[in-house]
């Protein structure tokens, strides 16, 4: 294949990207759809006002009691009673707790339990004119090698709701970027794909106040993509009610990167 046909397959597979992108952020249940995110300690009288039932902590559950004047439903069986609850990990809609279409998702952090509410009817969904991004770019699609820590690491960093959590990182990526090595600390999934949570000299003008980055998972020697054409906007860009970690030390490069996901489109 011709270095043209290349290039033109990689704008191909980029465009159909930011379009899939686009279309998950806008589905009924993805990050325009939360309303809230509520923690249980904050309630300890167990009533949320925004959300029916009583919900209260209970060792390594909650209990949440509802009667019929609810309307609440788990596992598609209306609640009518107490029921105990352990965290939810699958997809939104399959979550156990609902009322009407939305979905009231279980949530543990650091030992902490929140509900959060999904809603398909809510005003950011309706809101949503897609979002402002870079044509692909094959200049930052960049070359890189991933340097795994020999023990897990965890940092306190600062989260989009003022509070402070732990990051875990399990290594770094090393790339070249204007002539010079940077480095970026990042998570390892159990896919063995990388996440990265950074800012740049864009970061709060240009583009939202910090990014995160998914490189696919490393070859054998550590060689890996860094493509920053596929920088995308944390949930918190789209929900006031996500808990985004921002950017551990180091991991703010003082070179602009104008490229992947930038903001909102506004109009």
């Amino acid at each position: 294949m011709s270095k043209d046909a290349h290039a033109a397959k990689d704008q191909r597979n980029w465009q159909n990207w930011h379009e899939q992108r686009a279309a998950t952020v806008a589905a009924p249940y993805g990050p325009l759809s939360l309303t809230g995110t509520y923690w249980l300690s904050d309630y300890p009288e167990g009533r949320i006002p925004a959300v029916p039932g009583s919900w209260l902590e209970d060792g390594d559950a909650v209990v949440l009691t509802a009667s019929a004047e609810d309307g609440l439903t788990v596992d598609d069986k209306p609640l009518t009673g107490p029921v105990r609850l352990t965290a939810d990990h699958g997809p939104i809609p399959g979550s156990r707790v609902a009322h009407g279409e939305r979905r009231l998702v279980v949530l543990r952090r650091e030992g902490l339990w929140a509900v959060r509410d999904f809603d398909p009817d809510s005003p950011a969904r309706h809101a949503f004119q897609g979002i402002e991004a870079t044509a692909y770019d094959a200049r930052w699609a960049l070359p890189g090698r991933f340097h795994p820590y020999k023990e897990h690491r965890s940092v306190r960093v600062e989260n989009a709701d003022g509070r402070e959590r732990g990051l875990g990182l399990g290594g770094e990526i090393a790339f070249e970027l204007d002539g010079e090595e940077r480095t970026l600390q990042v998570a390892v999934e159990p896919d063995g794909s990388l996440w990265a949570v950074f800012a740049d000299a864009t970061s709060g003008n240009s583009s939202y106040r910090f990014r995160f980055l998914r490189p696919s998972a490393p070859a054998t020697d550590g060689t890996v993509t860094v493509d920053f054409n596929r920088s995308l906007l944390p949930p918190c860009a789209f929900a006031d009610h996500f808990i985004c970690p921002f950017p551990p030390p180091g991991n703010t490069l003082d070179t602009a990167v104008p490229a992947g996901e930038r903001n909102l489109r506004s109009h």
